[in-house]
């Protein structure tokens, strides 16, 4: 285990520095010019120049992208320039609201998706599978803003259950992790109901069966441990996802979490944040990845880690 989990943090610098040199390089080569973000539409020539010298922009690529993991190394993750406070504090501030998001979200998800795979992987082949397969295809087609306004309109505006809009109370957080559950919801649910068609088909099953063991016992102690598996892995994924921010969501739910900030940066070319989220979030989806590959053999001992 030691040894895997060594491998696997080594796999991670490499891809964290992968993932950091590219990122640089696209916003290098970005025709958007983040000095005259700065400078504003009536700065001369010379002010410019000199805004461009003080930020070091006037350096060749190599020299600028070393400078910057010099500084991340340090722990320093740079300073916006156009709010002119550190990065690290920024995305500091908006971090526990895209946590929160993020497990509520995953929450509502698994909930909704695994409820729906589980029913129709049962009742195969009858109609009722063939409702919420069709309803989970709806859930992925679905644009993201729609769901969200439909969902405010109706729990918000028609019957005022929950608050239009914000962030603070647990009641805020109910729209915008709903809106996330009925969107993926539909992922797990195809995910789970193909895992659990072919667990139920196993010898194993079968045997359990054979042994008398009531129908409720052998789905929850020896058909879902074993169907779950590929839903541990998606979840990892998940965590990356949400954690760069669903901008979408957060934008309708005035949500303060790190995607909308990341997008508010890339509108005014804000680099240093871009680099500091886009970091943020694959850190996320590295740490999800591991974290699901080791709890994998928690939920299914026959798994071994070498």
């Amino acid at each position: 285990m030691a040894g895997y989990a060594v491998r696997r943090l080594v796999q991670a610098m490499l891809i964290l520095l992968g993932v950091s040199f590219i990122t640089f390089f696209l916003l290098y080569v970005l025709p958007a010019d983040p000095v005259r973000q700065i400078a504003g539409r009536s700065a001369t020539p010379q002010t410019v120049a000199n805004i461009r010298e003080q930020l070091g922009l006037d350096q060749p690529f190599l020299v600028q992208y070393w400078r910057y993991m010099a500084g991340l190394f340090q722990g320093d993750m740079g300073r916006s320039y156009l709010q002119k406070t550190d990065v690290a504090t920024l995305i500091a501030a908006r971090l526990p609201a895209s946590l929160l998001l993020m497990a509520a979200g995953i929450f509502a998800e698994l909930c909704i998706g695994l409820t729906m795979g589980v029913i129709a992987a049962l009742w195969r082949g009858r109609s009722i599978d063939n409702s919420l397969m069709m309803t989970s295809f709806v859930t992925v087609s679905a644009p993201q803003f729609v769901v969200a306004l439909l969902l405010l309109y109706v729990f918000a505006v028609k019957l005022g259950w929950f608050p239009i809009g914000g962030y603070g109370t647990a009641a805020h957080l109910v729209l915008p992790a709903m809106t996330l559950g009925v969107l993926g919801s539909g992922w797990y649910a195809r995910m789970m109901r193909s895992s659990m068609v072919e667990v139920l088909r196993s010898d194993f099953v079968r045997t359990a069966r054979a042994k008398g063991l009531t129908r409720g016992r052998v789905i929850l102690r020896h058909a879902m441990p074993n169907a779950i598996l590929p839903i541990i892995a998606m979840i990892g994924i998940d965590i990356g996802i949400f954690m760069g921010g669903i901008v979408v969501v957060e934008g309708v739910f005035g949500w303060p979490g790190i995607g909308q900030l990341a997008w508010q940066a890339i509108q005014r070319v804000d680099i240093p944040i871009i680099m500091g989220v886009t970091l943020v979030s694959a850190c996320a989806i590295v740490l999800g990845n591991l974290l699901a590959d080791l709890i994998t053999p928690l939920v299914d001992p026959r798994i071994r880690i070498r």
